[in-house]
């Protein structure tokens, strides 16, 4: 195995790590256990965990970037792709019942941590709060557009936290479909107004 490879793989070992078992209670002894690396060649590449840290969070960062990516690819509407960010509960529903979302778990452990890495790990809430912002702004709702993304994100949160409280995959599915009547609703909003402004201005398209 290649030293860059090496170094990616302790990289995800630690990323599940962080996610299942919390970054404080995951030593680097837990790490190299789950590499099957002496700590000799695990220590030629991370000498604290803090490092380890900063590679997970970058790690994280670029995955849901290219999650964002794809999805601004398969959905050809921005309704579409709202419903992708929505859909994410379910098809990690089984990990958050278990482990709760990713990025929320991080980011309050880090937070009770008064760790440096905090605002780090934030940009990961603010990659989906800048692009829902963008897809609501696309959609036509201009105006609220970053409260509806906060209001969607604070809700997908809520929802993951209770799920993972309960151990209640059938709670997500119900919030599921009712952020999806929610998000209906605000369709439903655009539309009328979109009516409303070429009844008052026929030159309005």
């Amino acid at each position: 195995m290649s030293g860059k490879a090496t170094r990616d793989h302790i990289v995800e070992a630690a990323d599940q790590l962080f996610y299942r078992q919390g970054f404080e209670h995951t030593s680097f002894a837990n790490i190299a256990d789950a590499v099957k690396i002496s700590r000799g060649n695990f220590y030629y590449h991370f000498k604290s965990k803090d490092e380890i840290l900063d590679a997970v969070i970058h790690l994280r960062l670029a995955n849901t970037q290219m999650m964002l990516d794809k999805w601004e690819i398969d959905g050809e509407q921005p309704a579409e792709r709202i419903r992708s960010f929505i859909n994410i509960l379910i098809a990690n529903q089984a990990k958050i019942k278990s482990f709760g979302c990713p990025v929320g778990t991080l980011t309050t452990e880090l937070a009770k941590l008064n760790h440096a890495s905090q605002q780090d790990a934030n940009k990961l809430f603010s990659l989906f709060r800048v692009w829902l912002r963008q897809q609501f702004r696309l959609l036509g709702c201009k105006a609220d557009a970053d409260d509806l993304a906060m209001h969607l994100l604070a809700r997908s949160q809520g929802v993951a936290t209770l799920a993972n409280a309960f151990h209640d995959e059938k709670f997500i599915t119900q919030e599921v479909s009712q952020l999806h009547n929610w998000l209906d609703s605000c369709l439903e909003g655009v539309a009328s107004l979109s009516k409303h402004s070429l009844q008052i201005d026929g030159r309005k398209i």
